[in-house]
């Protein structure tokens, strides 16, 4: 591994793999969708971000307006403090298409707390990430 291929961790400063930098970026995308944080979800997507989810029925979205419609719906009036989530993705999978290209495949495992029990969902999602002048992004998600 040459020195193009690392970053420095700025947390540990050590030297982080890309392969560990896309783990990392992936994991903040996931917590800024559970914690509702579309600065930071939309900071780590390319402004033409296409998806095929359950919301869109089988039709390729494009674009961030459809993502940052879910980002600000109202969120309900809590009567207590919100339920902690948790997310987490289960062997997440790299296949490198290019130096500034990849493939992470995982199984993405939610945490929370419904009607006072402890309840973990998963789905299986597959999101490409570009280098886009030296700035990863994240340009395309299938979440089934």
């Amino acid at each position: 591994m040459n020195q193009d291929d690392k970053e420095i961790d700025a947390k540990a400063g050590a030297p982080q793999t890309n392969e560990q930098q896309l783990i990392c970026l992936n994991q903040n995308l996931l917590e800024s969708v559970v914690s509702g944080d579309w600065l930071t979800y939309s900071s780590h997507c390319s402004l033409d971000l296409t998806c095929f989810e359950a919301e869109t029925n089988g039709i390729l979205a494009e674009g961030l307006a459809f993502h940052q419609f879910y980002f600000d719906l109202p969120a309900a009036a809590p009567s207590s403090p919100p339920a902690p989530i948790q997310v987490s993705m289960a062997r997440p999978h790299i296949r490198w298409i290019s130096p500034d290209a990849a493939v992470l495949s995982y199984t993405r495992l939610t945490q929370k707390m419904v009607d006072g029990a402890a309840v973990t969902a998963s789905c299986c999602e597959t999101r490409v990430w570009q280098r886009i002048d030296g700035t990863w992004k994240h340009v395309h998600v299938h979440r089934s």
